[in-house]
């Protein structure tokens, strides 16, 4: 019931902030815009660009792993066949070995999801910073003071959402962002070695 109610002061209010709110040459003029966010960086052609290198880079961390649990199950099921050749002690010790390169394995995939995360959150963040300039003079265009995720918005009129705007222009200013922004570079660091795991 306290949701409805506030959903309704609220639908009132921005009916009540005209000319707050008003026509003015086809356009919404409103001090508050709403965009969604996620669909500045999946829709325009700079976050295009940056998501289909990641995406590749995760294919191939992904492609990686499964050649190295491959590899690992291989060694092991020989070293299970070996087992009625070797005395209990050289089976105790080639396990630990074993053992001890699984664990090893596992924490240089770890850190190199981990690596690929942190470079997903920093491509992100450069592209929002990128873009603030050009969101700040749809602002001013529209003489709003400003603007939300529409996400974190309960009621709101179409009107007031600039997203298709805001993916023309940075596509306009930006292009796809290939010239001031290197591709996401993969950590070479060790990869040799984490990819061939006897």
């Amino acid at each position: 019931m306290r949701l409805t109610t506030f959903a309704m002061v609220l639908a009132a209010s921005l009916t009540a902030a005209a000319p707050s709110v008003a026509q003015q040459l086809g356009q919404v003029v409103s001090q508050i815009l709403t965009i969604d966010r996620e669909a500045l960086f999946e829709q325009s052609a700079y976050g295009q660009r940056v998501s289909a290198a990641l995406e590749a880079e995760s294919a191939r961390l992904s492609a990686e792993t499964r050649e190295i649990e491959q590899a690992l199950e291989e060694e092991e099921q020989r070293l299970t066949d070996q087992r009625d050749t070797m005395s209990a002690a050289e089976f105790r010790d080639a396990a630990d070995a074993f053992d001890e390169k699984v664990v090893e394995l596992r924490a240089d995939r770890d850190g190199a999801q981990a690596d690929f995360l942190k470079r997903l959150e920093t491509a992100q963040r450069d592209f929002y910073n990128r873009i603030g300039p050009i969101l700040g003079r749809i602002m001013q265009a529209r003489g709003a003071v400003v603007l939300l995720d529409k996400r974190s918005v309960l009621l709101a009129i179409n009107g007031i959402d600039v997203t298709q705007d805001a993916i023309d222009a940075i596509d306009e200013n930006l292009g796809n962002g290939a010239e001031a922004a290197p591709e996401p570079v993969p950590d070479e660091t060790n990869e040799g070695d984490a990819a061939t795991p006897d």
